[in-house]
């Protein structure tokens, strides 16, 4: 993460938090154009684009005042969705026994890209069963990227969530 990206990320959580809601990532595209600030809720509810669009504009309110980038942007408020990214140590926890993707900074055994079902984290290494039956352990400070694949179980676990508890039975 960049200094920017800390930066942003120091500024809007308070807000977030505040609002019962909590950060899942700060990214900004390539070009710069668009900062997408990814948040769910903090009570496990479902997301939904009426609540984007009030943190969107309590968050805009706040860069405006903060005025951490230079150039022009666009904000964007977003859920993780259901393939979401695996960005906080908790998430390894939650979506334990789920489908995952992997990048590392560096190889580890020969390799930059993992696919495997996620088996947790244990002493800050991501631990997961390979397609082939074998686990690997990837350090996390060396995971560039994590993301959840789209599966029937993943579906079917989202589909229950989206019910409520009321609904669940």
């Amino acid at each position: 993460m960049t200094e920017l990206l800390r930066r942003i990320e120091e500024i809007v959580a308070p807000t977030i938090v505040g609002m019962g809601y909590e950060l899942v990532r700060v990214a900004m595209s390539r070009g710069g154009g668009t900062l997408q600030i990814m948040i769910e809720p903090a009570d496990g509810r479902p997301m939904d684009v009426e609540a984007c669009a009030m943190i969107a504009r309590a968050l805009s309110a706040v860069l405006d005042v903060e005025d951490p980038i230079p150039s022009t942007y666009t904000l964007e408020v977003s859920s993780p969705g259901i393939d979401r990214p695996l960005t906080r140590p908790k998430d390894y926890a939650r979506w334990s026994g789920h489908l995952a993707r992997f990048e590392t900074a560096e190889p580890i055994d020969g390799r930059r890209r993992f696919k495997g079902t996620l088996l947790g984290l244990q002493d800050d290494r991501v631990r997961l069963r390979l397609e082939d039956g074998q686990e690997a352990q990837l350090p996390l400070s060396a995971v560039t990227k994590a993301k959840l694949e789209m599966t029937d179980a993943l579906i079917e676990e989202h589909r229950r969530a989206q019910q409520g508890p009321a609904e669940a039975h």
